[in-house]
């Protein structure tokens, strides 16, 4: 399978970082049938925890996170797929390199199956162009 790019609404919000939050939280997405592509929590500042959400659908998120009172602010990003190999994710940010992208954070996996997946965090003004560069749906 080529590498596939693709366009993707990122959510974030604050949360006490407390026993039990994220669980609320994730719980109250499950019970809405919310899917997550990923979900990253960590902690952020005295007694915070960030938690930042790609959901397959941003309007069924949205009416979640409004439903479990959570403030959301709402990104850009750049979501790659494709087939495990040495170097996947070494080819991509060199390919944003060339074309001087600068990229502001990358999260990757390996994603089972013999499959990968990174999320490419950029600048705004940059998103457009890196959506070019790699070919972006």
């Amino acid at each position: 399978m080529a590498d596939e790019t693709r366009h993707v609404e990122r959510y974030a919000t604050t949360i006490p970082d407390k026993l039990g939050e994220g669980a609320r939280v994730l719980g109250a997405l499950r019970d809405a049938g919310v899917n997550l592509i990923p979900f990253w929590g960590y902690p952020s500042g005295r007694g915070k925890a960030q938690l930042e959400f790609i959901p397959e659908n941003g309007a069924a998120f949205l009416a979640a996170a409004k439903q479990a009172k959570l403030g959301v602010w709402k990104n850009t990003a750049l979501y790659v797929h494709g087939d495990d190999r040495p170097g996947a994710v070494a080819h991509t940010v060199k390919r944003l390199a060339e074309a001087r992208i600068s990229v502001g954070a990358l999260q990757a996996v390996a994603a089972g199956g013999g499959t990968y997946s990174a999320v490419i965090f950029l600048p705004r003004a940059a998103a457009r162009k890196a959506a070019s560069v790699l070919g972006a749906a």
